[in-house]
């Protein structure tokens, strides 16, 4: 890849105008991986219940899927606060016209499947909306609810963003994954056979692992069709199993210098019609390492990395 494809250039030209993402974290939604369902405690890297006093206690409940329910009601009232508080900063700073809703945090379709539906529904109802993106995990999405998102995808634009990670099985065990690549295999292609758009989430500086297996992770997804791709540095925060390990010395961080000559060469392998969504990223409650403190300084970095190695934003 000489020249960088984002996403943002893959909407521009499918959309003939400005579409931007808006970020979207619904209360009461959790993980297999926390309510103990796959296991406890949630990957290394997340913060949880398990760990946060604030974190919402509130629960599905799966004989309350109607609009009875009095979480889905907080839902769907927590939707369209976020979004309509949202728009007008994007419009503002950003230009855009057209919008995607993204369901970002956690596991987004793990619930039951009514819940799923109304709130789904309920974004696409939203005034200049072309589309939503659901994020989650290989092992948390139901035939049902693929077949349902298909049927959503010949009107609108249907993303379904899935946390690979890594491929190596190694490395999803010692994250407390609860679940090895196979799974991830198995439920692209059936996400890819059925039609559906796919962005892959890869991490760059899991425990253990060089960079030879960073760019397996990246060569194994390429394989597997996705359609775009999301880069991201392993940080440490507070209240995750991980700042417990960094905190004892067992951990050790990615360096800015390796992960940024990972992700050139992570970019470089890219066919050209992967677009790319995130080349880093920053959080709040930031313990290590310290370059992720400020995004913009990453960027900067990135950016600089990229021209010197002969690839044009």
């Amino acid at each position: 890849m000489d020249r960088l494809y984002t996403f943002g250039k893959y909407l521009k030209k499918k959309f003939k105008t400005k579409v931007k993402k808006v970020p979207i974290s619904i209360p009461g939604f959790t993980c297999p991986n926390i309510d103990g369902t796959v296991t406890r405690g949630g990957c290394i890297f997340c913060e949880n219940e398990s760990f946060s006093p604030n974190f919402t206690k509130e629960k599905f409940t799966l004989n309350l899927s109607s609009k009875e329910n009095p979480l889905l009601k907080k839902q769907l009232k927590s939707l369209e606060f976020q979004f309509h508080n949202t728009i007008p900063s994007l419009k503002k700073y950003c230009g855009a016209k057209k919008f995607i809703v993204y369901f970002q945090s956690f596991t987004n379709t793990y619930a039951p499947f009514e819940t799923l539906k109304t709130l789904y529904e309920k974004a696409l109802s939203f005034q200049d909306v072309i589309g939503i993106s659901i994020g989650t995990r290989t092992d948390s999405i139901t035939d049902e609810t693929l077949e349902y998102l298909k049927s959503l995808s010949q009107k609108y634009e249907v993303w379904v963003e899935y946390g690979i990670q890594t491929s190596n099985d190694e490395t999803l065990k010692k994250i407390n994954r609860g679940h090895d690549f196979q799974n991830v295999i198995d439920t692209i292609n059936k996400t890819k056979t059925i039609g559906l758009n796919v962005c892959g989430h890869l991490i760059f500086g899991l425990p253990g692992e060089n960079q030879r297996d960073m760019l397996k992770s990246v060569e194994d997804s390429i394989t597997l069709g996705i359609d775009s791709v999301k880069f991201h540095p392993l940080y440490v925060t507070e209240n995750t199993l991980l700042a417990n390990e960094y905190k004892k010395g067992n951990f050790t961080p990615i360096s800015e210098k390796e992960y940024i000559d990972t992700l050139i060469k992570a970019i470089k392998m890219l066919p050209e019609n992967i677009s790319i969504q995130r080349m880093t990223a920053g959080t709040e409650n930031l313990l290590a390492p310290e370059w992720c403190k400020y995004k913009s300084t990453q960027m900067s970095a990135i950016h600089k990395a990229l021209k010197k190695a002969g690839i044009k934003l």
